[in-house]
C-alpha cells in the first residue's frame, strides 16, 4: 500500500501524443492504480514530451527538483520509459532521488543494486589507497592505531567544506524557481518566504521548517536573485 510524497513523471514520444492523451492516458491510470489506498500524496505530476533517443529531459530534472524540495518519492507508470535510458540512470544515481517503477516495483531493487555494485568498488579502490597510505606513514616511522588525537588535513578539511558547500548550492538552485514565483506574487520577506515554503510542505536541507534565517542563507547562495 503506498505511502508518502509521490511526484509523478510521464513520457510520451511526440507532440502529437501529448496534446491527444494517446499513452498519457494509460500511464496516469498506472499511477492511480498503484496509489489506490493508503496514506499518500501526490505532490506532481510532469509530463515530458520528448523523442526517446533524446538525452535533454528538462520535465524530469524538474520531477527530480521537485521529489528533492518535497521529499518525495519518483513514480514512473512504465519501465520501459526509462529502463534503456543512460542519461536518465545517471542522473538518478547523482541525484539521491528514490524512484519507484509502477509496473515493476521490484525494478527499484536492481536499480540499487547496480548502485551498490559501483560503490562496492570504489570502497575497494578507498581501501586499497588507505592501505598504501598507511604503510608509507608507518614506513616513516609515524605511530598508527588509536585515537591519538589527530586532526583531518588542511586539504580533508577542504574538501569536506567544499562539499558541503556544493550540496547547499545544489539545494539553493532547486529552491529558486520557487522562491521566484513567491517574489512575483508578492512575498518578498525572509519572514513570509519562509511561512510560504512551510505551508507548501517544502522541508529544509535537514527535514525542519523555515525561518528567515535559513531563507536569508539560501538567498545569499543566490547572488543574482532580486526579490523586489
Amino acid at each position: 500500500m503506498a505511502e508518502g510524497k509521490f511526484v509523478a513523471y510521464y513520457r510520451v514520444s511526440t507532440q502529437k501524443q501529448g496534446r491527444s492523451g494517446l499513452g498519457l492516458e494509460a500511464q496516469q491510470e498506472a499511477v492511480r492504480a498503484f496509489l489506490n489506498g493508503g496514506a499518500w500524496e501526490l505532490v506532481a505530476e510532469v509530463i515530458e514530451v520528448e523523442s526517446g533517443s533524446n538525452s535533454d529531459r528538462p520535465k524530469l530534472a524538474e520531477a527530480m527538483r521537485l521529489c528533492r524540495l518535497h521529499g518525495a518519492r519518483l513514480l514512473i507508470a512504465k519501465l520501459d520509459r526509462l529502463s534503456r535510458d543512460a542519461h536518465f540512470l545517471l542522473g538518478l544515481q547523482k541525484s539521491d532521488v528514490g524512484f519507484t517503477a509502477v509496473d515493476m516495483p521490484e525494478a527499484n531493487e536492481m536499480v540499487v543494486g547496480i548502485m551498490a555494485v559501483v560503490a562496492q568498488a570504489e570502497r575497494k579502490m578507498i581501501s586499497a589507497r588507505t592501505k598504501a597510505a598507511l604503510a608509507a606513514a608507518k614506513a616513516r616511522g609515524a605511530v598508527l592505531g588509536g585515537h591519538r588525537g589527530v586532526t583531518p588535513s588542511r586539504n580533508a578539511q577542504d574538501a569536506g567544506r567544499a562539499f558541503q558547500s556544493a550540496r547547499a548550492q545544489a539545494r539553493a538552485a532547486d529552491l529558486e524557481p520557487m522562491l521566484r514565483e513567491l517574489a512575483a506574487a508578492g512575498v518578498s520577506s525572509l519572514g513570509a518566504l519562509a511561512r510560504a515554503l512551510n505551508e507548501k510542505g517544502i522541508p529544509t536541507s535537514r527535514g525542519g521548517a523555515w525561518s528567515p534565517v535559513q531563507v536569508s542563507r539560501v538567498l545569499e547562495r543566490l547572488a543574482d536573485y532580486h526579490p523586489h
